[in-house]
């Protein structure tokens, strides 16, 4: 797997090649010191995932992640944001900005491997510190947009359950369990209501979902 590391600060980022490097499946092909050469660096070098820190000069990584994600170009790339910060709106923005994983800085060595693996197998990922509850407290501050009923409107009342579901933190198995249908069955209408809505993984799901109100903060 080829990555790219995006960091301001030089240190992190050869700490994180020392710890990258030494597995035999992953592979730091180029850095980048803000977030517009990361941007110009994932076009050139097309890694697999790029760790992308948020506060970087010039260019932070939220907005270097909605560059990347709205360039069908590079809609193979997976970016995974590493940061120091972990209040809620920045989880909630990554996210908003199609990031596919949220960790912070002091994740253990492999649990960050794993994470990589996990994102560039088209999954999404957070932090075991920031659950469901803060996208939760987040969205309580947030009115759904007036707007964003119209955005389920492509979605039969299947797949607005479903996407009820996936808000909600439940995965395919459980998805079936509810509807009495398949874990395979489940899937599918997961990936159907992805390709509907133009999200890249159930992360992008899950904002929607808050974002649109079908699902409620504190609502079970």
């Amino acid at each position: 797997m080829r990555l790219l590391l995006a960091d301001d600060q030089t240190v992190v980022r050869a700490g994180f090649r020392a710890l990258l490097d030494t597995g035999d499946d992953l592979v730091v092909v180029a850095e980048a010191a803000d977030g517009g050469q990361a941007v110009e660096l994932a076009r050139t070098t097309r890694p697999d995932v790029v760790l992308m820190d948020i506060r970087m000069p010039r260019t932070d990584g939220l907005e270097a992640t909605r560059r990347i994600v709205a360039d069908p170009a590079l809609a193979a790339v997976r970016v995974l944001v590493l940061t120091t910060y972990e209040a809620d709106e920045y989880v909630f923005e990554a996210l908003r900005s199609g990031a596919a994983g949220f960790l912070l800085k002091d994740v253990e060595p492999d649990d960050l491997r794993a994470a990589i693996r996990t994102v560039a197998g088209g999954h999404s990922l957070l932090a075991p510190s920031v659950t469901r509850r803060v996208i939760e407290e987040f969205a309580r501050l947030k009115a759904p947009e007036a707007d964003a009923r119209r955005r389920l409107e492509p979605l039969t009342a299947r797949e607005r359950e479903v996407l009820a579901m996936v808000g909600r933190g439940l995965s395919n198995d459980e998805i079936g369990a509810r509807l009495l249908m398949s874990p395979l069955t489940a899937k599918t209408h997961v990936s159907r209501t992805m390709t509907k809505l133009g999200a890249r993984d159930r992360a992008q799901l899950v904002v929607t979902a808050y974002e649109t109100g079908l699902v409620r903060a504190g609502e079970h």
